[in-house]
């Protein structure tokens, strides 16, 4: 039996010998590389399942995982981040071009949902829903009262596409009470604000974001500037922060000409991408001027760094934000998400366009209040370059890298240290909150005027200024206006035309006194 069996036993302890040696040296080379076991891992569940099963009080643990994760991508770069579950509708809303609703643009006005304007040809402006319209109630669900939440008012608003919604609707113009069914539909959210032919022949396109419908809308509306013969091009990419990296290549294959590089990508294993146009020739001859701010950021400076990089238009405005970072999003499992840094991109004269964060986030954020302090907002001259990362076109002029595109024209902010402020107030929602307050008190007269009769009603008196500045006193805002009076009244008259007419009339009016548009203008006058 032992002659028999004996070979057997052996040959099965060599197979077992071998297969448990395999083992071993796979999970010591595991273990190295994080792929078998990780302490710090166990040593995170530990630490959760100790709180949960053993400390004093009852804890939301899930809340201790959202701000851990947060604290974690915070020790990597500014631009790696969470996205909680909560949180992650919304962006992917924002980022994919579309939401299921009714579309409208409102405000909870004096504890109800006042309508500020229907979406044009959206399903309210179909149903009849007017500016200055109350909400109070969808489906029978009350929509008034201090209580209501912003995701209550979603809730109820926004459904399954095809489905309708019955609205009690208050209308203040006529004080009548009425009940209109809207049909939600899809509700673009668009990338391109505007897109016309201005009065001096130059085509003007604002495209705020990079989204998933980016190229589409502006390969749409520069194929309608071209139509109508446009003498040039102005991309106006002032505070766009990026978005989808390859919708702006997809932009810059109808800007530049076959094979001129666009952008080159590197990751962590050191593998670089090069991305070059195709060459649509669409819009490759023409002059090409792009708006840069302070703002513009990311897919933003893809575009600003190739059109410079190779000579083929002009950049106007101030430094870019400087992001040079790629992120992509991957779902952790229960609904939440990061945004993780997997790559650096560089334009094509080979610069990194990305500004030093080793002093942290809070330092990295207050860039701008660093760009004020060191006078950058006001003077060419006083912007921080490093001669060391000096870069050269394709026609051989000097580009920087380090920190944000620089243009080729620069632009002040203002004429006068103070003018950031100004500016900054106007464009934000306190103005369209004053001015959608001043028209419901008189909406009916509102209604009647021409556009040039509302920019006569602001212009021509001080009563509306007044009235703005009281606005603001009663919000505990504190501003000396009366030496920028002009600047102020400027920007009500456009968002007076902006709520009562549309956005190109807002457009039209604005750019009439942009200081970049006129820098534009001063240069072709020589």
């Amino acid at each position: 039996m032992r002659k028999i069996f004996w070979p057997l036993i052996v040959s099965i302890s060599l197979a077992l010998g071998i297969l448990l040696g395999g083992f071993i040296v796979s999970a010591s080379y595991r273990g190295k590389t994080g792929l078998y076991t990780n302490h710090n891992k166990l040593k995170l569940n530990r630490l959760i399942d100790f709180i949960e099963q053993e400390y004093v009080d009852n804890v939301d643990t899930d809340s201790i995982v959202d701000r851990t994760v947060t604290t974690i991508l915070e020790q990597l770069d500014p631009h790696s981040i969470y996205i909680a579950k909560n949180e992650l509708q919304s962006v992917t809303e924002s980022m994919q071009g579309s939401f299921v609703g009714i579309g409208i643009n409102y405000y909870y006005y004096k504890d109800s949902v006042a309508v500020i304007k229907d979406i044009k040809a959206g399903p309210s402006f179909k149903a009849g829903i007017e500016p200055g319209d109350r909400i109070l109630a969808a489906d029978g669900h009350k929509l008034s009262g201090k209580e209501i939440t912003s995701d209550t008012i979603a809730k109820y608003l926004r459904g399954a596409e095809g489905t309708d919604v019955v609205l009690d609707v208050y209308r203040k113009t006529t004080d009548q009470n009425l009940k209109i069914t809207v049909n939600r539909q899809p509700i673009p959210i668009k990338s391109v604000d505007i897109a016309f032919k201005m009065s001096d022949g130059r085509g003007y396109i604002k495209l705020n974001r990079f989204s998933s419908t980016t190229y589409e809308e502006f390969k749409e509306a520069l194929d309608k500037l071209i139509k109508q013969d446009i003498s040039s091009l102005v991309l106006d990419l002032r505070d766009n922060g990026g978005g989808y990296m390859e919708q702006a290549i997809k932009m810059l294959d109808d800007l530049l000409e076959k094979g001129q590089v666009i952008v080159k990508t590197v990751n962590k294993g050191g593998k670089s991408t090069v991305m070059k146009s195709k060459g649509t020739g669409l819009f490759t001859e023409k002059p090409l001027y792009v708006l840069i701010n302070e703002n513009s950021a990311s897919a933003s400076e893809i575009i600003a760094g190739a059109i410079q990089d190779n000579d083929r238009g002009t950049i106007v405005g101030r430094r870019s934000f400087g992001k040079g970072l790629v992120q992509r999003e991957l779902m952790l499992g229960d609904g939440s998400a990061i945004r993780l840094t997997t790559a650096r991109y560089y334009t094509p004269s080979g610069r990194s366009i990305q500004k030093s964060y080793k002093m942290g986030i809070e330092e990295y954020n207050n860039d701008f209040r660093s760009r004020y302090t060191h006078g950058e907002l006001y003077a060419a001259d006083s912007i921080k370059v490093a001669d060391s990362l000096q870069y050269k076109t394709l026609k051989g002029r000097t580009v920087y890298g380090g920190g944000g595109i620089v243009p080729d024209m620069f632009v002040s902010i203002g004429n006068k240290h103070g003018d950031d402020t100004i500016v900054l107030l106007m464009k934000s929602g306190v103005v369209s909150y004053f001015v959608f307050q001043e028209l419901d008190k008189q909406r009916a007269m509102f209604n009647k005027l021409s556009k040039e009769e509302v920019i006569e009603y602001v212009m021509s008196n001080d009563k509306v200024f007044k009235a703005y500045v009281k606005h603001l006193e009663g919000n505990k805002l504190f501003f000396k206006l009366d030496k920028r009076k002009e600047i102020v009244k400027r920007f009500l008259v456009g968002e007076f035309l902006s709520q009562l007419f549309s956005e190109e009339e807002y457009y039209t009016w604005m750019l009439e006194y942009d200081p970049m548009i006129k820098k534009i203008d001063s240069k072709l006058s020589k």
